[in-house]
């Protein structure tokens, strides 16, 4: 890989340990991004800088030689100045997945995560089991490890390890993940986000088919579907409380910080698990890494022992901190099936929730409108307070019928409280005014990394 990269959208949750792996590899690194030409999230730029990562401004004058790879996200247009030097000057063009799928399709070994929900962590748990395992796999996820981030590396959203072992988060968002072959698939749960459920089942379908092992959610109607179609020993299956899953968790308790379950594995005996993460979502997504290191060939008390130190994925429910009684969470929720993960885990004790939900984009809250209102309205109790900004809108072409108050309009009328306001800051005036010792904000939502600086914010000022 002995090449010059340049990532359009270097600083983004997905490029960014794209880049950092290839860098490893021994590809030379450039890149621009819009969040840093309009100043958002210094500190990370200024780490890749010192990373040895050239960045440019995202107007084309980074792109100057045919000799060099440009990557591009699927949110990058080709109105994107970048992509338009990439032409004149006859540079290859990859998007992101092919890059990925093509040093994923090159190991020996790997094992692809997907889903709607849980990637992240389920990703994050292969990882650590592995490495603690002795393993050295390479890992590219979305969200930052935090078992793996350090003073030096506080954006541990890559691993660095050995080249037979290739662990990576696959989106199905963009069809992509049809471009990927895995010796595991790991498919968590299946629901409606960004594709009708038509192509999702086709994409998920293939992806398995070309698994030598694919570890399914017996809970999730799709999944299990799956699983039927499987020849016998192809799938490694886990369920909260199903008898008849290989992997299976009974009597959940939730912990103010974790989960406590009884782990039984089909001709083993029963375990008792302490996990360091809170929900029963994460209970499930603790099953899915034990199924994918149990094909690997990891022991299962090695792999146990591994998890309880899982220390979790940033802003997933991260508590920033508790001030004046108030507790505020940052979270990265976006989808129903996130959402209801997230109310129902924070509904297990007690006190109100103010929920500032900044939706990732216009699109996805059109196709999932009545599933939003749905969603908030059968999971938030009568004290709870749903505020919502506009959604993530960084410019280009994308179908704005669809808004905030429609989906606070929705909640209303279905008898819970919701307000839409022009701008996040209102809605964080209006949290400020409104909490009260007991309550919990919290900050969810996705695409915009100052979600996290802007919960910090409301933790000082509450």
């Amino acid at each position: 890989m002995n090449k010059d990269y340049f990532f359009c959208g270097v600083g983004g949750s997905g490029m960014m340990p794209l880049a950092m792996i290839v860098q490893a590899q021994g590809g030379r690194i450039s890149g621009s991004d819009r969040a840093l030409d309009q100043g958002r999230t210094p500190e990370k730029f200024d780490w890749l800088r010192a990373h040895g990562v050239a960045l440019h401004p995202q107007d084309g004058s980074g792109v100057v030689s045919a000799d060099q790879v440009v990557v591009a996200t699927g949110a990058v247009e080709d109105t994107v100045p970048d992509i338009g030097a990439a032409r004149r000057v006859g540079a290859v063009i990859k998007t992101r997945p092919q890059l990925l799928s093509e040093l994923f399709n090159a190991a020996p070994t790997s094992i692809g995560v997907a889903g709607t929900s849980g990637k992240s962590t389920i990703t994050g748990m292969i990882a650590w089991i592995l490495d603690q395992a002795g393993r050295a796999p390479t890992v590219v996820n979305g969200a930052v490890m935090k078992n793996f981030a350090t003073p030096d590396q506080p954006f541990a959203s890559a691993l660095v390890g050995g080249p037979d072992l290739f662990v990576a988060e696959v989106d199905e968002s963009d069809g992509s993940i049809a471009r990927y072959d895995p010796t595991v698939a790991v498919v968590s749960n299946i629901s409606l986000d960004h594709k009708s459920m038509e192509e999702l089942r086709e994409l998920f379908g293939g992806f398995v088919g070309r698994a030598a092992t694919a570890v399914l959610n017996l809970d999730n109607p799709e999944t299990a579907a799956l699983a039927q179609t499987l020849a016998p020993g192809k799938a490694i299956t886990f369920a909260l409380g199903e008898e008849e899953a290989d992997l299976s968790a009974h009597d959940l308790q939730p912990l103010p910080t974790g989960m406590t379950f009884e782990l039984r594995v089909r001709g083993e005996a029963a375990r008792s698990v302490t996990l360091t993460v809170p929900g029963a979502h994460n209970v499930a997504n603790a099953l899915a890494a034990l199924g994918a290191v149990r094909a690997l060939g990891v022991g299962l008390d090695q792999a146990v022992a591994a998890l309880e130190t899982f220390s979790g994925i940033r802003r997933r429910l991260e508590v920033v901190g508790t001030q004046g009684g108030v507790t505020v969470i940052d979270d990265f929720a976006h989808n129903p099936d996130k959402i209801a993960a997230t109310l129902k885990t924070l509904h297990a004790f007690d006190g109100r929730l103010l929920i500032l939900f900044q939706p990732h984009g216009f699109g996805p809250l059109k196709l999932m409108q009545q599933e939003f209102v749905e969603g908030f309205a059968g999971l938030m109790r009568h004290d709870d307070v749903l505020l919502m900004p506009e959604p993530v809108y960084y410019g280009g072409t994308t179908d704005r019928s669809v808004g905030s108050e429609d989906i606070a309009a929705g909640v209303r009328a279905a008898g819970r409280q919701a307000q839409a306001q022009a701008t996040r800051a209102d809605c964080g005036d209006r949290i400020v005014d409104m909490a009260r010792p007991g309550d919990r904000v919290v900050v969810m939502g996705a695409r915009d990394d100052s979600l996290s600086t802007f919960a910090a914010e409301l933790l000082a000022r509450i």
